[in-house]
């Protein structure tokens, strides 16, 4: 019988893999280099490193950063895009805010869609769902006729107020699909968001499609390899909200996979808030590629409606991720006389020059290795043995720019990496009202514990958690969510003209549709449930927060508004620093979250020392320019209850966790590492 559960998390330098033992209780952890050429190699590679057979599977998800990387890349498929016509230039026109005032070179994001392959189609929908002017279908014959001249690979098809009537968008994808063929990828603005806001909708409809054939090539492609080695269940896929979908329901909509890489480990956060208490943490994930930061507040993800993806909008539930490009692969360099470190990365191939695949150029993980903060024999669980003269004579050469020896411009690489992941990490806190130091630093990712305590003592963060595998944490995140569905339905009413009784039967409807998606996915009706929200705002203001409806009971009550009313006072003063309660709002959309409990395993309970002893070494590590006798250990000799002193670098499978002089580490129950300054690390 099948007995495992195996998550699949590929970053752009290794492809980590997390099985669970159905049967034994356990977790195991597996890596692989990510090949980018196919990244389903890599997952195949990853898969065979924990799993005997396919058919031991029970339950198979995986992150996909195929649709993020195509849009990032800008090597997505050629999309004509429809509008309706006399206002097709809507997303071109865009939004007029200049984000960065004094920026003298700030330029407009760049479309996807070039003008040329714009299209007015006739016909008309007005605000309240009503036809003004019949759909002129000759016209859209013509644009599929377009499609197939200029070899283009999709359409996206953005009509006015499609949300209130999509009548007009659905007859036009029926007449592309009979000119164009079946399997053509038509986007329909309501489809990818049902909501206002003609810009970020019509933006929406044209991410979906310009990434929609690439993941759904990569998902039948894999599926295809996978049953082919025996897979016997459903391959499902990590949405940008934190749930999971069916491979089959991620190929309708691509959209909502295109941040589901990084999403896994603000999941595995919030699992840890709940079974450790602790409220409030910040995750960092340091890959070989980017840095990314979320947060878990009042034990909850941070989740959004919308995402910003290289200034472009999209309307679709999102946890809120902060990606900058820091991370072990990152490339150092100068400019302008001054040391820069990343963006640009080594990736998997070639990689950092210690990897001796042809890279020559310094990175983070090169400046790591120089300063003995990594084991060269035992990275990535001794798959790799590291080229340490390699990493010193890149970094060597680097250094003489500055006129610094190796080990100083090792450590001058690493304080400006932290520093530009310490500024990430206050970009989302503050931007949220957030004081870091109110908060403990999740640590995670390969490289993420290495420089984790760095970070905390920039911040002021009073402790900082590396978790059980934390090269393959997210992979483990994405055993701890369930089945989600999202939708929305535009509810413009001001308060005063409530109908409490066609609110309530409009998220009646809604959570009927929620559930009956369930049963497509396979969720029993036992393991079924919705949440609903709704969007408000005051009246006159243009943006909205979500406000959930959780206990507020049925929208006919005469109690409701008032609680409503409340909530949202109380999340806006914590937002924005004010509120004005008693003021007129106003509501603009109804949410449904329909979720299928997928069964969560419980956290493998660490074995208790019975000694204060544990197995060590000692070796020679470079902090603050200064050579320190470092304690040398594998996490798996570190029990429950041990304890030590840094400073200290502590190996494992997945990841390094290094801790400069002037901490404390301290093994918890469930075995993550708890560092905490000392008194001499305080001051």
């Amino acid at each position: 019988m099948a007995q495992y559960r195996v998550s699949m998390d590929i970053g752009g330098t290794f492809t980590d893999v997390v099985t669970y033992d159905d049967e034994a209780g356990v977790f195991a952890a597996g890596k692989a280099s990510t090949t980018p050429e196919d990244l389903s190699e890599g997952v195949l590679a990853g898969l065979g490193s924990v799993v005997e057979a396919p058919s031991d599977i029970s339950f198979l998800v995986h992150g996909t950063t195929q649709g993020l990387n195509a849009f990032l890349e800008r090597r997505g498929v050629p999309v004509l895009l429809l509008g309706t016509a006399g206002l097709e230039d809507t997303y071109h026109i865009a939004r007029g805010p200049r984000l960065r005032l004094y920026d003298l070179h700030y330029r407009k994001p760049e479309p996807l869609v070039p003008r040329r392959d714009v299209v007015g189609i006739g016909g008309r929908i007005a605000a309240d769902g009503a036809e003004l002017t019949p759909l002129d279908e000759d016209a859209v014959r013509a644009a599929a006729g377009t499609a197939k001249e200029r070899g283009l690979g999709a359409v996206a098809v953005a009509f006015l107020f499609s949300y209130a009537n999509p009548a007009h968008e659905l007859r036009a994808r029926e007449i592309l699909l009979e000119e164009l063929g079946p399997d053509f990828t038509v986007s329909l603005s309501h489809e990818a968001a049902k909501e206002w806001r003609e810009y970020e909708r019509t933006s929406s409809a044209v991410v979906e499609a310009y990434t929609g054939p690439i993941v759904r090539r990569y998902l039948v492609n894999l599926e295809k390899r996978l049953a082919d080695r025996g897979l016997e269940v459903p391959l499902h896929v990590m949405q940008s909200s934190g749930g999971v979908l069916t491979a089959e329901s991620a190929r309708r909509r691509p959209l909502q996979t295109l941040l589901s890489g990084p999403v896994g480990g603000a999941i595995a956060c919030a699992e840890l808030s709940r079974v450790s208490d602790r409220p409030n943490l910040i995750g960092v994930d340091m890959g070989g590629t980017s840095f990314d930061v979320s947060l878990i507040v009042d034990g909850e993800p941070d989740v959004s409606a919308e995402a910003h993806l290289e200034g472009l909008p999209m309307l679709m539930s999102v946890v809120n991720i902060h990606t900058v490009g820091a991370g072990g692969g990152s490339v150092a360099w100068t400019e302008a006389g001054g040391l820069r470190v990343g963006p640009r990365s080594a990736g998997a191939r070639p990689g950092p020059a210690c990897y001796g695949r042809g890279g020559t150029e310094p990175t983070v993980t090169d400046a790591n290795l120089v300063l003995g903060r990594i084991d060269p024999n035992g990275f990535a669980g001794g798959q790799m043995t590291l080229d340490v003269e390699a990493a010193r004579t890149a970094v060597a050469a680097l250094g003489e720019a500055f006129g610094l020896d190796p080990v100083a411009m090792a450590e001058g690489i690493c304080d400006v990496a932290n520093s530009k992941m310490a500024q990430a990490i206050q970009t989302i806190t503050v931007s949220r009202g957030i004081d870091p130091r109110d908060s403990g630093l999740v640590a995670f990712g390969g490289a993420g514990p290495m420089h984790a305590v760095f970070l905390a003592a920039e911040l002021g963060i009073p402790e900082t958690i590396v978790p059980r595998f934390p090269g393959a944490f997210s992979a483990w995140g994405m055993l701890q969510t369930s089945i989600r569905k999202d939708a929305t339905e535009p509810y413009f009413r001001l308060d005063v003209d409530l109908d409490g009784a066609h609110m309530s039967a409009t998220l009646t409807g809604m959570e009927e549709a929620g559930l009956g998606g369930l049963a497509d996915e396979g969720v029993k009706p036992e393991q079924r449930s919705v949440a609903h929200a709704v969007d408000i705002r005051y009246e006159a203001q243009e943006y909205t927060l979500t406000v959930p409806l959780a206990d507020a009971g049925e929208p006919s009550r005469p109690d409701f508004l008032s609680i409503v009313a409340t909530r949202f006072a109380e999340m806006h003063e914590s937002r924005y620093g004010h509120a004005n309660l008693g003021a007129p709002i106003e509501f603009v959309a109804l949410r449904t979250t329909a979720f299928g409990d997928l069964g969560k395993p419980a956290p493998q309970v660490w074995p208790a020392a019975t000694s204060a002893d544990f197995p060590h070494e000692s070796r020679r590590v470079v902090f603050g320019g200064a050579e320190h006798d470092a304690v040398l250990v594998r996490r798996d000799d570190l029990l429950a209850g041990h304890t030590l002193a840094g400073p200290a670098v502590i190996t494992e499978d997945t990841a390094t966790t290094v801790v400069p002089p002037g901490y404390d580490i301290s093994v918890d129950g469930i075995g993550s590492l708890i560092i905490r300054a000392t008194q001499e690390g305080r001051a």
